[in-house]
């Protein structure tokens, strides 16, 4: 058996480092996969605010925001941020991910982060 020209030790050394140097997985077309959330410091009126335009907006385009409703995947934890957040980045996903469509007057945030938990998936 042929032994590797590089050691399995050196091998996860350099993986780490890529990680750490600022390299990001990029989807199979070539683009990061990112997510618009709320800023953490924006007011609960911001908020309440971001939330009615995103599902006014996303409903024109034939989507809801039901993720968000009582017993849907997005519902808990019961809090404006998380609400906001999963609204705001279904309208970012539904308008082409343009930086802009993740502005709401300065309270959206573009994430490289899966924001995803339990049973909310962002898409």
């Amino acid at each position: 058996m042929a032994k590797s020209p590089v050691s399995l030790p050196l091998l996860y050394f350099l993986l780490l480092l890529s990680f750490n140097s600022g390299i990001l997985l990029k989807l199979a077309n070539g683009q990061v996969k990112k997510w618009c959330v709320a800023k953490p410091s924006t007011d609960d009126k911001a908020l309440v605010s971001n939330i009615n335009y995103a599902c006014e907006q996303v409903g024109i385009l034939g989507f809801n925001c039901s993720q968000i409703q009582p017993g849907g995947a997005c519902y808990d934890p019961n809090t404006y941020i998380n609400h906001a957040s999963s609204v705001m980045n279904s309208y970012y996903q539904a308008n082409g991910r343009q930086e802009h469509n993740c502005n709401f007057q300065g309270s959206g945030l573009i994430t490289i982060s899966d924001p995803s938990y339990g049973n909310c998936q962002y898409p």
